[in-house]
């Protein structure tokens, strides 16, 4: 009889830790930021962390501070190759770009470059690229 209730506490212990860490919500994160200048043309933010905090499904850019208008937007992948998104547009202050898939399941980002022009005459702006894991 005590063997039997062992065994059932077993699977009933197991069973909580397997859900609740399969359960866990992804989530967006900073992988990098960087304040960027209007009498800079470009600007290259590294991603923050390890490697495991660099592989992500999804990435995205925000922008706070002004408006700025991104010609060029080039993802650098580890071991894959970059991703050139031309013609992103005007994101306004506060807002961000649409999200883009990792190349495979998960993808490393190592870094992104950006080429921008910052408008309505602000100086700054805060560039924060976010990935989704």
């Amino acid at each position: 009889m005590n063997t039997k209730r062992t065994m059932i506490s077993f699977f009933v212990a197991s069973f909580v830790a397997f859900t609740g860490a399969a359960g866990a919500a992804d989530q967006w994160f900073v992988l990098g930021q960087q304040t960027i200048k209007s009498t800079d043309p470009s600007a290259t933010i590294k991603s923050e962390g390890g490697r495991l905090d660099k592989d992500v499904k999804r990435v995205k850019v925000s922008v706070e501070g002004a408006d700025v208008q991104i010609t060029s937007l080039v993802l650098h992948w580890d071991n894959r190759p970059d991703d050139t998104l031309a013609g992103v547009g005007t994101i306004k202050a506060g807002g961000q770009t649409a999200e883009k898939d990792a190349p495979g399941r998960k993808g490393r980002l190592t870094s992104t470059t950006i080429q921008y022009k910052i408008l309505g005459g602000a100086s700054t702006a805060n560039v924060k690229v976010w990935g989704f894991d």
